[in-house]
C-alpha cells in the first residue's frame, strides 16, 4: 500500500471538502427535527431512509419549532430556560439565545419569513421576534389563557391562537398588532392547521374530542368533526385534500377527507401522538408519539404506517424541511 503524507494545504482542503459535503447533506430536504422534552435534544430523521441521523443539543427542555425559510435555521422554545434557541443546521450548534417571558411552548413563523413568533403559557401572550435582529418586536395579550399554539395564516395577515385552559381560538390582526376576535370551541382548543389556500382553518379541542371547521374570511365556525379522543395535533396536506388529527388518549390518527370533513381512516400509532408535519410533497405524515419515544412515519394517500422511528425521551413535535 503507498502512504501518501498530507501537506498543511492538502489537510486544509480535505477538511474544507468535508464540511462543504456535511453541509450539503445537512440541507438536502427533506429532514424532520424532533424536539425531545426530557432528553433536551433535537433527533434528525433523514426522510428518504427514515432513520435518525444525528441528534442535536437544545436546551434542557424543548418544545415548539419551526424552520427558517432557507432551513439553515431551528427557532426552539426551551421551557426550563424560558427562550427562544437559534440553532445552526449545518454546525449542530446553539448560536444564540433570546430570552421570552415564562414557560414558552408553540413556535411559528410568518410566511414572508419575517417574524418567528413564540406563545408563552404563564404570561398569556405571543411574541412577535424580528428574524433581521432576534430582539421582540412587540407582544399581544391573549384573552386565552394558557397559550400553547400560536399559527399564522396563509397570507399573513391573522394569527390564531389556541388556549389550554379555555374553550376558544384568540385571533390576532398582525398589522394591526392587537388581538381582534375570540371564536367560542370546545374545552381546551390545542393543534391548529391552514390550508394552503387560507380559506380554511382546522382547529383540534382536546377535551371535547372535537376538531372545529372556520372560515377565515368570516372568522366563524362551519364545521364540526368529531375525532379520536383527546384530539390535539393537527397537520394540512399541501393540496387541501385532507387533515390529519393525532388522538392522544387512543393513540391513533383521523384522516379527514376536507371535501366532505368526514373522517375516512383511523391510523394506530403509538402511544400519546401529539405534535406532526408533513413532507413537502405532501406523501407521508412525521408524527410524534410522547409516550412511546418515537416517530410513527403515515403514508398520507393509502392511511398506512410506513415505519416507526425511535427518538429521544418524549418527542414533543416534528418539522420538516
Amino acid at each position: 500500500m503507498t502512504s501518501v503524507t498530507r501537506t498543511p494545504r492538502l489537510r486544509n482542503l480535505v477538511l474544507t471538502v468535508a464540511l462543504g459535503l456535511a453541509i450539503g447533506v445537512v440541507h438536502a430536504a427533506p429532514f424532520a427535527y424532533v424536539p425531545n422534552e426530557k432528553s433536551g435534544t433535537l433527533s434528525v430523521i433523514d426522510c428518504a431512509t427514515d432513520t435518525v441521523v444525528s441528534s442535536i443539543k437544545a436546551g434542557t427542555k424543548p418544545r415548539g419549532l419551526v424552520t427558517s425559510a432557507d432551513g439553515r435555521l431551528i427557532y426552539v422554545s426551551d421551557q426550563t430556560s424560558n427562550s427562544l434557541l437559534v440553532v445552526d443546521v449545518a454546525k449542530a450548534v446553539v448560536i444564540d439565545t433570546i430570552k421570552l417571558a415564562e414557560s414558552p411552548e408553540g413556535v411559528s413563523i410568518s410566511p414572508t419569513g419575517d417574524y418567528v413568533v413564540v406563545a408563552s403559557e404563564v404570561s398569556n401572550s405571543v411574541a412577535f421576534i424580528s428574524t433581521a435582529t432576534r430582539k421582540t418586536v412587540f407582544s399581544v395579550t391573549t384573552q386565552g389563557k394558557n397559550p400553547e399554539h400560536a399559527e399564522f395564516s396563509p397570507d399573513g395577515k391573522w394569527l390564531y391562537v389556541s388556549a389550554e385552559e379555555a374553550d376558544t381560538v384568540d385571533i390576532i390582526d398582525i398589522a394591526a398588532r392587537k388581538q381582534v376576535n375570540s371564536l367560542k370551541l370546545g374545552a381546551r382548543p390545542r393543534g391548529i392547521g391552514f390550508k394552503s389556500d387560507g380559506s380554511l382553518a382546522y382547529v383540534a379541542a382536546e377535551l371535547a374530542s372535537t376538531v372545529y371547521v372556520i372560515d377565515v374570511a368570516a372568522q366563524k365556525v362551519v364545521a364540526q368533526v368529531k375525532a379520536g379522543n383527546f384530539s390535539n395535533g393537527v397537520a394540512v396536506r399541501p393540496d387541501g385534500k385532507r387533515v390529519f388529527i393525532s388522538n392522544g388518549k387512543d393513540g391513533t390518527i383521523s384522516a379527514i377527507d376536507t371535501s366532505d370533513n368526514k373522517v375516512i381512516a383511523t391510523i394506530p400509532v403509538g402511544k400519546r401522538p401529539w405534535n406532526m408535519a408533513i413532507t413537502p410533497d405532501g406523501k407521508k405524515l412525521y408524527v410524534a408519539n410522547g409516550r412511546s419515544n418515537s416517530v410513527s412515519v403515515i403514508d398520507t394517500e393509502s392511511n398506512q404506517m410506513l415505519k416507526e422511528i425511535p427518538v429521544g425521551e418524549l418527542p414533543w413535535g416534528v418539522v420538516i424541511h
